[in-house]
């Protein structure tokens, strides 16, 4: 079972989507269920989780009713206000739908020291009893703090968005490959193979480009702790659906059958908490 662990929909409004520049111009459009459809029957992937992409509940409750109405979309991982008194009464609600699976906050675009606020280390601690997820979207620079988070919170389990957005396109490892070493040493964190491309240079990545971050990271997690993700729509900026899944299968072809599964499906499904809605495929 290919799950992709990591996609968004949306319904394209320059203004709520403001972070789509210029040289991203290709995905100023609609992306729904029926174009991810398409996408994945061609590459043979099974099924996937959508993940938020405007903080927003009603983004979340959109989220929920594509998962709702159609059988692919094993998963969401939403948004919810985590900083604010109405977050257990927002869980309440969310929780009833069984294919919330996780929260996220953009804390990529917060200032530093937000993730370390009491008020949304409360919110956080609000997830377990709901037995959710929490996907940490970061970039490098913040890895310090995410792992002060990630220690503050070791029974909840972690998915590390986007391999933390290295400096790809400049070269750098350091202190990325540091950091993300550190950050590993923790087995509730687990970490998603996907946003790669677009931290490359769109135009000029080679598989070459990537290799040694990859490689870092199924090194530094081992393939029970790295999910497969495509980011669609936002790969298609710098590399087509089925091109992305095909070099995720190069990557991991030198590993053996068991943890390629993991890692293309097995790892997404326990972190997440999939497995009854596979079966139900």
């Amino acid at each position: 079972m290919i799950v992709d662990a990591h996609h968004h929909f949306w319904r394209y409004d320059p203004v709520q989507y403001d972070w789509i520049d210029d040289e991203m111009a290709v995905i100023r459009r609609d992306f729904l269920p029926d174009d991810l459809r398409v996408a994945i029957r061609s590459a043979c992937v099974d099924t996937v989780v959508s993940v938020e992409a405007r903080q927003s509940l009603a983004e979340t409750d959109f989220l929920l009713e594509q998962a709702q109405s159609h059988a692919f979309i094993a998963g969401v991982v939403g948004w919810v206000p985590l900083v604010s008194p109405t977050v257990a009464a927002d869980l309440e609600r969310l929780g009833a739908h069984a294919k919330l699976k996780g929260v996220r906050h953009v804390l990529q675009g917060e200032p530093d020291g937000y993730m370390l606020r009491e008020e949304f280390n409360r919110g956080l601690r609000a997830l377990r009893p709901h037995g959710l997820a929490y996907d940490i979207l970061i970039c490098e620079r913040q890895l310090a703090q995410a792992i002060e988070l990630v220690d503050r919170h070791p029974e909840q389990v972690f998915v590390l968005d986007h391999i933390a957005k290295p400096r790809i396109r400049a070269g750098e490892m350091e202190p990325w490959r540091a950091q993300i070493r550190e950050l590993a040493r923790r087995p509730h964190v687990s970490c998603k193979l996907s946003g790669l491309v677009t931290e490359a240079d769109y135009h000029a990545w080679t598989p070459e480009t990537l290799r040694p971050y990859v490689e870092t990271v199924i090194e530094s997690f081992g393939p029970a702790r790295v999910l497969f993700g495509s980011d669609w729509p936002v790969c298609l900026v710098a590399c087509a659906y089925d091109a992305w899944v095909t070099l995720v299968r190069e990557y991991v072809a030198r590993l053996s059958a068991d943890e390629q599964r993991a890692i293309l499906g097995g790892t997404a499904t326990r972190v997440y908490g999939l497995a009854s809605e596979l079966e139900a495929l």
